[in-house]
């Protein structure tokens, strides 16, 4: 019977589970779906096929966790990042500065890798919710902001935030990208004759 490193065989098993997701995601990220097999990813977390079995039945399964582990993560940085914003331009300020910062830190890289993945079609519909589900609160900021065009607008602005974070993966300072694209999302969602805070300002 394997050694059980946890306090209760719950944690016991929370660990493990952790420890294979983790396995997941990083065969993902550096080897592509294919390589993420129940073998591969046991052997990289350093247990059994058969250990990996009693948490993931295929490859499919460990995806379809993968690809919503892939968004819980942010998706919690992200909630307690627009907590502390007060009003819609501070909540898109807060949504792009936390998205560098997470660009930075490669989180975004499992969610990068699984577009791109060829998944099953059911796992790439739920990775398209998730998508959706976690850009809504910049959406709503946008639209609560009433500029012309909300959609339209969110989806511009949205295409700079893409290229800040390829920006910031290619070696270009994060606080760098970071000051230089709130600038610019403040000078296009402030209202013609309103006042645009320079970064670091206060209000």
């Amino acid at each position: 019977m394997p050694k059980i490193n946890a306090a209760t065989v719950a944690e016991h098993r929370a660990r493990q589970r952790e420890a294979l997701i983790e396995a997941a995601i990083d065969l993902l990220v550096n080897q592509g779906a294919t390589a993420v097999t129940p073998a591969a990813v046991g052997a990289r977390a350093g247990l059994a096929r058969s250990s990996v079995y009693q948490y993931f039945d295929s490859s499919a399964a460990l995806l379809a966790t993968i690809t919503e582990e892939a968004f819980r993560r942010s998706d919690e940085a992200l909630t307690r990042a627009l907590a502390t914003a007060n009003g819609p331009l501070e909540r898109v300020e807060a949504f792009f500065g936390e998205s560098l910062r997470l660009g930075a830190e490669g989180a975004h890289r499992p969610a990068a890798a699984l577009m791109h993945a060829g998944l099953p079609p059911a796992c790439q519909q739920r990775l398209t919710e998730l998508h959706l589900e976690q850009v809504e609160p910049f959406r709503a900021a946008v639209r609560e902001l009433g500029v012309p065009d909300p959609a339209l607008t969110a989806d511009l602005i949205a295409g700079m935030l893409h290229t800040a974070l390829a920006a910031v993966e290619n070696g270009i300072p994060l606080d760098t990208v970071t000051q230089r694209t709130l600038a610019l999302v403040r000078r296009c969602l402030t209202p013609a004759g309103g006042t645009v805070r320079a970064p670091g300002e206060e209000g």
